[in-house]
């Protein structure tokens, strides 16, 4: 094993009931090095570095970390050799502070029975003033945004020293401020003498982070390259097979009847006084800065959070919408920033996951028609390409691209008039966010509206007709297509 080589993979290979995940993957990762890992959606990505982690158990293969083999048979072992995780989907508990969640599992304790809850705010307030974090140590994190939870995941696995880190997604939910913030953290990292193991699908991350490039497709390393020996284009083509001819497919469709119409929709001070509308055939997007008040004012029209004055007016009526239940009955669908969250049931089954909104379309004459069920959820799934050994697989043991292309299967059975989109393509590789912009291009054919809330301008600029832009939980400006770049956009959303 070379000197500067910190981390060896050998030959590893896993199954799973119906599929196998990796198949003789060997990597490596040099020391004070940023090792960026790229595949689709399903290529075995975060099955290799939970692994790593512990997670899982190789079928076979090796660990060599430092020159010696080394067996990880959960996380603490991990930990024990020097490696930590940022998991894609947030491993957080709401209901506990910032200092609780960094200090889980390994809280320092006040003689033999008592924690020492004094030592831990202590610690946590230290953390955060080295990293530059801004948060109180008391704060629960259920009041907290995505991009906050985020920050704090990355802080939790900063507070372990660890000498290799593998961050999965970790810009998914963040804003360019706060990226940057991440970015520059990395690089500190690395000069400290970390290796780092980093999984993203933005090109653009890639190629400014990455020392080395892995690329994984279908459970197996396809090659290793240095950042200086390939572009952005071999990048792509390696990863899905294939060369993408377009990036966006947007049509110029016909622009119908007014379909949502929000007027002076308010509550507290998280918006005030929002106004926009959506017509049928139209993609219109929601654009702002983290904090913007995006999230919770398509959560209000969904009927997940209150508001306290304005109107939802559908298809010309005014219309009261007080629980996501009257909005799925009223024609609105929305898929929430936070899949697991409010996405997803993880200890249940595809064929549950996608059929729970319209289940009740299978029950009638007194009993539950589960083939019926079974044809549907079949058809929409495989019009969504969610690669999965069954229905019958639990939603959890899919890649996150996978579930989320269950959780738009789900609202595409419903029929909506209106979807929201949060964060749609949110940690989803190139190759299925193609799929998912074709499929927001049906919907629309359709004659179906679509609001899409998203963080990467490059999409709100390519997919919408409209982009509406939040500043502090208002409505900065409106920008019709002709209007469209990235300055017009930021310069709303900063404008004073």
């Amino acid at each position: 094993m070379p000197s500067d080589v910190k981390l060896e993979l050998k030959n590893i290979s896993k199954s799973f009931p119906g599929v196998k995940a990796l198949d003789q993957v060997s990597f490596s990762l040099k020391k004070g090095t940023v090792h960026v890992l790229c595949g689709e959606n399903g290529a075995g990505k975060s099955t290799l570095m939970k692994i790593l982690d512990g997670i899982y158990q190789p079928d076979e293969g090796e660990i060599i970390i430092d020159g010696e083999k080394v067996q990880i048979h959960n996380p603490i072992d991990a930990r024990k050799h020097g490696v930590a995780m940022i998991f894609q989907e947030l491993t957080y508990v709401p209901d506990l502070t910032v200092a609780e969640n960094v200090f889980m599992g390994r809280w320092p304790k006040a003689g033999k029975l008592r924690m020492d809850w004094k030592k831990i705010r202590q610690e946590t307030v230290r953390l955060m003033e080295q990293e530059g974090l801004p948060y109180q140590p008391d704060t629960l994190l259920r009041s907290l945004s995505v991009a906050d939870i985020q920050l704090i995941e990355i802080l939790k696995a900063v507070s372990f020293d660890a000498q290799i880190l593998i961050m999965d997604e970790p810009t998914s939910s963040l804003s360019d401020k706060e990226t940057e913030f991440l970015f520059r953290k990395i690089l500190e990292l690395k000069q400290r003498g970390v290796s780092i193991i980093y999984i993203s699908h933005k090109m653009d991350e890639i190629f400014r982070l990455a020392d080395e490039i892995t690329i994984l497709r279908d459970g197996a390393a396809i090659t290793t390259k240095s950042v200086n020996e390939t572009d952005m284009d071999e990048v792509v083509r390696l990863m899905v097979g294939r060369k993408l001819e377009n990036r966006f497919p947007k049509k110029e469709l016909p622009i119908g009847e007014e379909v949502l119409r929000v007027e002076g929709l308010s509550y507290g001070g998280v918006f005030q006084d929002v106004s926009f509308s959506v017509n049928r055939g139209e993609i219109v997007g929601m654009a702002g800065l983290v904090g913007a008040g995006r999230t919770e004012t398509m959560s209000a029209v969904f009927g997940l959070d209150p508001y306290e004055k304005g109107k939802i007016i559908l298809a010309g009526k005014e219309t009261q919408i007080r629980s996501a239940t009257e909005a799925i009955e009223k024609g609105i669908a929305m898929v929430s920033e936070d899949r697991r969250r409010y996405g997803i049931i993880p200890v249940r089954d595809i064929l549950e996951n996608t059929s729970l909104a319209s289940l009740k379309n299978y029950f009638y004459k007194g009993r539950r028609h589960k083939k019926e069920e079974i044809e549907k959820v079949t058809g929409v799934c495989e019009k969504m390409r969610v690669k999965t050994p069954s229905l019958e697989t639990k939603i959890a043991n899919l890649s996150g691209g996978n579930q989320q292309k269950v959780i738009l299967a789900k609202w595409l059975l419903c029929d909506p008039e209106v979807l929201i989109l949060d964060e749609p393509t949110r940690g989803i590789d190139v190759g299925a966010k193609s799929e998912i912009y074709q499929l927001m291009e049906e919907f629309a054919e359709e004659g179906k509206g679509i609001l899409m809330v998203s963080s990467e301008l490059p999409e709100l600029i390519g997919m919408c007709d409209r982009i509406y832009v939040m500043k502090e939980g208002k409505i900065a400006g409106c920008l019709k297509r002709e209007e469209f770049s990235q300055e017009a956009i930021m310069s709303m959303a900063v404008q004073d």
